[in-house]
């Protein structure tokens, strides 16, 4: 009977080892299961927590200098979202055309050279047919009215020639007025004189008798220094920001044919489809306060441009109703060659121009 039981306890044995073995491998099997987890899951977010800790880094360019009001006004947009975001974004700025001039900013936001750029439309003519209407001789008085206006145009319209990058705001100057060296009391005077400008003001200045000179800010001071042009069609805030009045003795407040110059601050649209969506929100959400700020600094600064010029000795002249009509009356050509220009594109070229009326009428109030 021994020799039975002997092997009856060597089975139990036998089989003990097995289900041990069972379920020694079952547990590695799970065990090994949850470490790859642990592997994929922490591959996954170690990423996500450096990306977290490393900002979101930007850069910014225009062709104001950094002594530019508009700058500094730049900057303080910069730091909101910046804080708003938690500083998961940070800017890196270049003003006064540091890494791209005026003309070439907004190329360099389509190509991703810049992420975000500022410049103004008239220095591209003709790419921008449905914001050009934006800077017709139609009237502008202040900044403000004008900024306003350019963003309802903007966001009413849609333009398809700005589809290819994101567009956070737009702003645009006071009254364009004429600044020259030798006083400009009528119409008359007009004639001939080599009159810097650019977009539609180069038209106005030609329409009032004038000979139109391409040229951007930057370059106004010496021209008008060396005799290169004669006047300056420009907000009177350039009279201090860019120090025009130490090279002008007068300007004439033709505020009947009041342009403006629509500017863009706008980013490379796949730098924008790349961010997180709280960051998107914070960009549109202070970019629609800085509407106002943006204005207030243009109205700020012709303001101070005023007191600039007349502390020099500098005169203002102001154009009595009869001659700011005939001044209006010359300018009307431009207008209607616009209208003309546009419907031949199939843009809408006349409910533009009406729709600019309506709104500045509406921000005159």
């Amino acid at each position: 009977m021994e020799i039975p039981n002997r092997w009856k306890q060597v089975r139990w044995v036998f089989q003990e080892n097995i289900l041990r073995k069972e379920i020694i491998m079952k547990t590695l099997k799970w065990l090994s299961m949850i470490f790859l987890a642990l592997i994929l899951v922490a591959g996954t977010l170690i990423p996500i927590s450096a990306a977290a800790d490393k900002p979101i880094e930007l850069r910014w360019c225009t062709f104001f200098p950094a002594a530019h009001p508009l700058f500094p006004m730049s900057q303080s947009w910069g730091n909101e979202i910046e804080e708003a975001t938690g500083k998961q974004v940070k800017f890196t700025y270049f003003p006064g055309g540091t890494l791209l001039k005026g003309n070439e900013i907004y190329d360099g936001i389509l190509k991703g050279t810049v992420d975000i750029g500022m410049s103004v439309f008239a220095y591209t003519r003709g790419r921008f047919p449905v914001m050009e209407a934006v800077d017709l001789p139609l009237g502008y008085t202040t900044g403000t009215l004008a900024s306003n206006v350019i963003n309802d145009f903007y966001k009413k319209f849609q333009p398809k020639e700005l589809a290819g990058v994101k567009v956070l705001f737009l702003h645009a100057h006071g009254a364009g007025l004429l600044h020259s060296k030798k006083p400009v009391n009528k119409l008359g005077d007009v004639k001939g004189l080599k009159i810097r400008s650019t977009g539609f003001s180069a038209k106005v200045a030609k329409a009032l008798g004038g000979v139109p000179v391409a040229m951007p800010m930057g370059g106004t001071y010496e021209a008008l220094q060396k005799g290169v042009v004669e006047a300056s069609f420009a907000p009177i805030e350039v009279l201090k920001t860019w120090k025009q009045a130490e090279v002008i003795k007068y300007t004439t407040e033709c505020y009947g044919i009041g342009y403006t110059t629509g500017f863009f601050i706008a980013m490379n649209l796949k730098k924008w489809n790349s961010l997180p969506k709280d960051v998107q929100k914070a960009f549109e959400d202070i970019s629609a306060e800085y509407i106002a700020k943006a204005g207030a600094v243009w109205d700020a600064g012709d303001k101070a441009g005023r007191n600039f010029t007349l502390e020099r000795g500098n005169k203002i002249i102001p154009l009595s109703a009869k001659e700011g009509a005939r001044w209006a009356k010359a300018v009307e050509p431009v207008i209607t060659d616009y209208v003309q220009q546009a419907e031949s594109k199939g843009l809408m070229g006349k409910e533009y121009v009406q729709t600019l009326k309506e709104l500045i009428k509406k921000y005159s109030k």
